[in-house]
């Protein structure tokens, strides 16, 4: 699991917009076990230091897992990628070093090495373990509204094309008119497969 979200994060590296200075998450690299100590000292240091305009969430991936012990049904938390950490933040120089000098924590997943800054994890990988996890990630931007034609860029409706009939920001999704079959029917698509036709 742990190298499957390293492979994530690496592979966005080609993808990686460097003038990009906004809100990303980024993965930290723990001592086994200290992901609790890492998070609880880098909320302490949001607090004491003031960073709350650059480090935002900090979060441990974890997931609920029923067990039966003795006929009993019993839940626990189990850490999805024990040894990391991820954190939402504006990558400036000031919340790099004060990431990295956090005790427990030994870097970032994602470096070049030599200095560089670590790249983010894209969106896209991130989202179903946040979402599982009930943390809101930043919302996706967008430059269409209801009325406005687009085009769809992935899944069973690539290169079709519709108008928008409602938008659900919270679930990120568009209602979206498209031909099928010679009809116009309404179906629901992510707000990240969608492209606004230029008029």
């Amino acid at each position: 699991m742990a190298e499957e979200l390293k492979t994530k994060v690496e592979n966005t590296e080609e993808t990686h917009d460097s003038n990009n200075e906004g809100r990303q998450w980024y993965v930290v690299n723990t001592y086994s076990g200290h992901e609790n100590k890492v998070k609880e000292n880098l909320e302490k240091r949001v607090e004491s230091m003031g960073l709350q305009n650059i480090l935002f969430n900090i979060v441990i991936p974890e997931h609920v897992e029923t067990e039966i012990k003795n006929g009993k049904k019993v839940n626990k938390t189990v850490n999805m990628f024990p040894g990391y950490v991820l954190v939402e933040m504006i990558m400036t120089d000031e919340a790099w070093y004060i990431v990295r000098n956090t005790p427990g924590v030994t870097g970032f997943i994602g470096s070049s090495g030599g200095g560089a800054k670590p790249f983010p994890v894209n969106k896209r990988e991130l989202d179903p373990i946040l979402k599982s996890m009930g943390v809101q990630t930043t919302a996706v931007e967008i430059d269409f509204g209801v009325g406005d034609y687009v085009e769809v860029l992935a899944g069973p409706f690539a290169a079709k094309s519709g108008k928008v009939e409602s938008i659900d920001k919270e679930k990120e999704t568009a209602t979206v008119l498209v031909d099928f079959l010679g009809n116009l029917t309404p179906i629901d698509l992510e707000l990240i497969q969608l492209k606004k036709i230029e008029e």
